[in-house]
């Protein structure tokens, strides 16, 4: 029997939390709450007016792109001393917030709506930890709320930086002892060499770029290759897996195609796929939402 499709989308809506908070939005800005500090950043598709204008005009970093496309990276304004890193926490995971150069502050918060509902699956399976295999795992964020809920954890990122940034919020966290694997490699060389061996997971979570290089050259396109890994990623959940995450930043992509594509990838499985868009949420009875990205996930 194939999965069932979700006959309507989801928004997963992330609000603040003690060390995040969406302040304001409008005239193609953010105002955002990083722990202590306040952010200002680019975010085109806000088309509507702030409610107050004028807390835009005193952050303590603001992020300049160098062009309008907003994959091109920039460089931070900072009010008074430059900041480098500072601690940030969600739930029991603690890991290190960095003003990079490409807009972000080393991980995503829409991504909370996906991290609670990991943390949910993997606490669901009791006294039977799941295996997890977290590929394109950046700083590690998502693979620290499922090792934290009791999960084995596979943590793949073609990033050596990344990589070691991940450990060090591993020691953050108080997790430095726990079942996780560390690899730096290409997602598809990884994927197709576990495929090989019969290795088996519970769960599998894909957060790919758009575009990226692998550790030795290698070229990623999202719309080329996730067909592929997809499936490569379907063959490798246990007969009693749990889920299939997949989320994506792309203008030219929705949650539909990525559900159509997840149907296609566990045709011969049962369970469901649902789908839709994460969002980011102001606070407050007229909270205004901002969509991020899109996801589709197959569950048993």
């Amino acid at each position: 029997m194939p999965p069932v499709l979700a006959p309507e989308p989801q928004t997963l809506l992330t609000r603040g939390w003690s060390d995040y908070a969406l302040l304001d939005s409008g005239a193609g800005k953010k105002l955002e709450r990083y722990g202590p500090h306040t952010v200002v950043r680019p975010e085109p598709q806000c088309f509507w007016q702030p409610r107050n204008a004028a807390a835009f005009d005193r952050p303590d970093a603001v992020f300049d792109p160098q062009a309008q496309d907003e994959d091109d990276d920039g460089r931070w304004r900072f009010a008074g001393k430059a900041i480098d890193t500072f601690p940030l926490a969600w739930r029991d995971v603690r890991f290190t917030g960095r003003f990079t150069p490409f807009r972000h502050l080393a991980f995503f918060p829409e991504q909370a709506a996906n991290w609670e509902w990991l943390d949910a699956r993997v606490r669901a399976r009791g006294s039977n930890p799941p295996k997890i295999l977290n590929l394109f795992g950046y700083t590690g964020v998502a693979s620290l709320a499922c090792a934290a809920a009791g999960a084995e954890v596979t943590h793949v990122d073609a990033s050596k930086k990344s990589v070691a940034w991940a450990r060090e919020n591993a020691e953050l966290s108080g997790l430095s002892d726990h079942p996780i694997r560390w690899i730096v490699e290409d997602a598809r060389k990884w994927v197709a060499r576990e495929v090989r061996r019969g290795s088996r997971y519970d769960g599998i979570i894909l957060d790919p770029p758009k575009y990226g290089r692998g550790p030795t050259g290698e070229v990623w396109r999202l719309f080329e290759d996730m067909p592929a890994l997809l499936k490569d990623c379907a063959t490798l959940l246990s007969d009693d897996a749990d889920f299939l995450l997949l989320n994506a930043y792309a203008a030219r992509v929705s949650g539909l195609s990525l559900a159509h594509l997840m149907l296609e990838a566990t045709q011969g499985r049962a369970g469901r796929v649902d789908w839709g868009e994460l969002a980011l949420s102001e606070d407050g009875p007229e909270a205004r939402a901002i969509g991020l990205s899109f996801f589709a996930r197959w569950s048993a």
